[in-house]
């Protein structure tokens, strides 16, 4: 088995390694950090919470070991798709990179740009950024792309479904035609394909098996549930959330609560503080400042529940989670071992639970295909009231009992007797079905008071006049 030892990594970030209590790479190490080393192209494949991470940091930091940085020109250049994850990378570069002289900085929003922009002045080595504020500092003219020796995409398949791809192929195009690319993604969907066939030169491909399964550590189960009403269905919903957190009891130390959209994001987290649990919400739409909070706060155990979007959770390395709740089913299969691998990490037990309603059906097929297994049932722990259960009181009451006969009983003019034509009617000289009755003295259905006079009028009337 490979050691980190024998990767011809710099010494000083093999202290770092060691110190950090890794020995062993993963496959994707393994394979792409020799290709990155002699300075090759690389193309990775590889599921999140494989050791993307360090594939690209460790010989991100040997190769820039020698040089110096100049002001405003970094040497290298490190793209991700959410503000937690550029954060996780910049974490992950201080921890590897402490024996070195190697700056860096983190450009993302929700940060000063004052502040970002006296680092870039100062001069890095390593530039960690999303897409967005990346080319807010260019067109300010506060960067400059032309020293880039090392580029790298990460989470290329989330930064398409963000909508980000043509930031991306513009950034390619601002940064030097020789400079090396590293390149990592979970899936290869055409659109990839062709941004890697467009600006890597021959890379080398290091492929590993997409992570179909969960960890054996992990207890997985699904509440089946049909809400009584479909406008009572978020509630219901809500109820059984909490009810599956109370029946975990002193075994529920902390949780993730994944939702689908944002919006429910805020409410359940909203809904939990309501019932005394305590939770906070994180998403995209909330300031950097008050993510970097409430992740520091679930981190060190003073939250015990986050409820997040999937964007906002994506890569994060966050140990020590008892319990994670899909709220929703993920409509992509991935996304769900995705979210459950948040917990029962290294070798620690952990449990998975997921709400289903029946339009969810399709989504849970598709994920026990994907795992290849089927995901065991629960009971719902909440016996919800049908609507027959919420009636009694309201039929019960005298003024509903009455309310139905005033309903029901006609008015005088439109009795069927008087329609049928009743004594004193005249009746019309013309034929025909519907119009032997004179309706003159009847309401005109639909026009309130105000009916116009060549309405009421009868056919013959309007002749003479």
């Amino acid at each position: 088995m490979t050691k980190f030892s024998e990767l011809n990594l710099n010494p000083k970030v093999l202290k770092a390694i060691e110190e950090a209590g890794y020995e062993t790479p993963t496959p994707i190490q393994e394979g792409a950090i020799p290709p990155a080393l002699e300075g090759k192209d690389v193309l990775g494949i590889a599921q999140t919470g494989t050791g993307k991470t360090a594939s690209f940091t460790l010989p991100m930091i040997t190769l820039l070991n020698r040089g110096r940085a100049r002001a405003r020109m970094p040497r290298s250049l490190v793209l991700c798709p959410t503000r937690e994850l550029a954060a996780q990378v910049a974490e992950n570069f201080d921890v590897y990179a402490k024996y070195t002289k190697l700056t860096k900085a983190l450009l993302i929003g929700g940060v000063s740009f004052k502040e970002q922009d006296a680092l870039i002045d100062k001069g890095v080595d390593v530039l960690i950024a999303t897409p967005g504020r990346l080319l807010d500092h260019f067109e300010r003219g506060k960067l400059l792309l032309t020293g880039v020796q090392i580029m790298v995409v990460d989470e290329a398949d989330r930064m398409l479904d963000m909508g980000f791809i043509p930031d991306i192929e513009r950034i390619f195009g601002l940064t030097p035609f020789t400079r090396q690319t590293l390149f990592f993604s979970a899936t290869m969907a055409s659109e990839i394909e062709r941004i890697t066939n467009t600006f890597l030169s021959a890379p080398e491909r290091i492929e590993v098996a997409r992570q179909a399964t969960a960890s054996e550590t992990i207890d997985q189960s699904v509440v089946v549930f049909k809400p009584t009403r479909r406008d009572r269905e978020g509630s219901e919903k809500r109820a059984v959330l909490r009810a599956l957190i109370e029946s975990e009891g002193a075994d529920c130390r902390n949780g993730i609560i994944f939702c689908n959209r944002k919006v429910d994001v805020d409410v359940v987290a909203k809904s939990m503080k309501k019932y005394g649990l305590d939770a906070a919400p994180i998403h995209g739409d909330l300031d950097q400042s008050q993510r970097t909070k409430t992740l520091d706060a679930f981190r060190d155990g003073s939250l015990r529940f986050l409820v997040a979007s999937d964007v906002a959770a994506r890569g994060l390395d966050i140990p020590n989670v008892s319990h994670v709740f899909n709220y929703d089913v993920p409509s992509h299969a991935e996304d769900y071992v995705h979210r459950i691998g948040r917990t029962g990490r290294a070798g620690r037990e952990g449990r998975a639970m997921t709400i289903c309603v029946p339009r969810d059906d399709k989504y849970l097929e598709s994920i026990e295909k994907l795992v290849e297994k089927e995901i065991p049932r629960r009971e719902n722990p909440v016996k919800l009231k049908g609507p027959k259960d919420d009636a009694p009181k309201q039929d019960a009451a005298p003024k509903d009992d009455k309310a139905p006969e005033k309903q029901a009983a006609p008015k005088p003019d439109d009795s069927p007797k008087e329609d049928s034509g009743s004594k004193g009617k005249k009746r019309s000289s013309r034929g025909g079905k519907g119009r032997g009755s004179d309706k003159r003295d009847e309401p005109v259905v639909g026009m309130g008071d105000d009916v116009p006079t060549f309405i009421a009028q009868s056919f013959e009337e309007r002749l003479v006049s």
